[in-house]
């Protein structure tokens, strides 16, 4: 079969994402969110949007995205437009999961990642990508497909299969506010070298020619 085009992979794309915005389910206390259909070989994977995304209808638009925006920043020289125009940016889950009884953001159930997994295999498919970016405990857990402590992670590189495709994992703790994680050792020097390892990685050379 020959590959599709630039326009039908990007039309393929766009049906993904009719798809996510027709998914609901009764736990989620916002609409599904999503960014734009980026064709890339960086595949980014958060956990789930907060609770201001969906006002902005885009991931990472609050406080841990400008987080996470000051951390590609400094590895590769990126903006946050650039970045959000040149790496396709997923989610464990897509809509916001809601609050715990304690105030905390809701841990998404197994059936909420379940119903989202079907749209992650389908833009891995269209995608092809070669670096996967996880952000947070519960993205990588769902890309190396077990538990791990994130200093076991954060830092390293990893090569594995996911959703079919041959990739490379550099993982990301959670930028979120809440977290001290990576504010404190050995967070903060795992996070650093996590950093110098996407910032030197090719396919992030490759999007990001400019450089820091």
């Amino acid at each position: 079969m020959a590959p599709l085009s630039r326009a039908a992979r990007v039309a393929a794309l766009e049906e993904v994402q009719a798809d996510i915005r027709a998914l609901r389910m009764p736990g989620f206390a916002g609409p599904p969110v999503h960014g734009p259909p980026v064709l890339s070989r960086v595949f980014l994977l958060g956990q789930a949007p907060g609770p201001h995304e969906a006002k902005f209808g885009r991931p990472f638009a609050w406080t841990a995205g400008k987080t996470l925006f000051s951390w590609m920043a400094r590895s590769f020289g990126a903006t946050e437009d650039r970045f959000r125009a040149r790496v396709y940016m997923a989610a464990v889950v897509r809509a916001f999961p809601g609050k715990t009884s304690g105030g905390g953001d809701r841990v998404p159930s197994p059936s909420e990642i379940e119903a989202s997994r079907g749209f992650l295999a389908r833009e891995v498919a269209i995608l092809r990508p070669r670096l996967v970016v996880p952000v947070g405990r519960l993205a990588i857990e769902q890309v190396l497909g077990r538990t791990a402590r994130l200093d076991q992670v954060v830092g390293g590189l990893v090569h594995q299969e996911y959703h079919g495709a041959e990739v490379d994992v550099i993982a990301l703790p959670h930028p979120s506010g809440a977290s001290t994680w990576f504010k404190v050792e050995p967070g903060r020097t795992l996070l650093e070298q996590a950093l110098r390892r996407l910032g030197s990685h090719p396919e992030i050379r490759k999007a990001f020619p400019e450089g820091p």
